[in-house]
């Protein structure tokens, strides 16, 4: 059972790499990248969970880990790289499968459907693998010490 804190922390940081996301991506998406949208979402993901990272670290899971920091970091941007490719099928989908695009539908339901698909959908399932796979991988529970044997103990 998740602690309170923990997932509020959790929360928290996930919220405000949740706007980094967005800025990042609109930011992209309506600038250098008009015709890959789903581009301007994985560099905007990318930068987000570099920052998030950091939060993390020293915030919400700062009672957790036990691994060393490179290794940490780079099971984090493993897990991470997961997401993203969670968080990338949603607008995928709706783009390439559903052509919820111009020429297929009109400009602002493109729009509608891209927010719907990566910045709602796509952010809600990667959110759900990284919340699993930081706690299971990333900020692990330390294991709990095992009692030494009494034969041991008496050397």
């Amino acid at each position: 059972m998740p602690e309170p804190r923990e997932l509020l922390r959790f929360a928290v940081v996930g919220s405000a790499a949740y706007g980094v996301t967005l800025l990042g991506d609109y930011s992209l998406k309506f600038t250098v990248f008009r015709e890959k949208p789903v581009t301007a979402l994985a560099i905007a993901t990318v930068a987000a969970t570099a920052f998030a990272y950091l939060l993390s670290r020293r915030w919400s899971f700062a009672t957790r880990g036990g691994h060393g920091r490179v290794r940490e970091a780079t099971l984090f941007f493993a897990v991470n790289a997961g997401a993203v490719a969670v968080n990338l099928v949603p607008p995928l989908v709706s783009r390439y499968v559903l052509h919820l695009a111009v020429p297929y539908v009109g400009y602002a339901t493109q729009e509608v459907a891209d927010f719907v698909a990566g910045m709602l959908l796509g952010t809600l399932l990667g959110t759900a693998f990284r919340w699993w796979g930081y706690r299971r991988w990333v900020f692990p529970r330390p294991a709990p010490a095992r009692p030494r044997r009494a034969s041991a103990l008496a050397r």
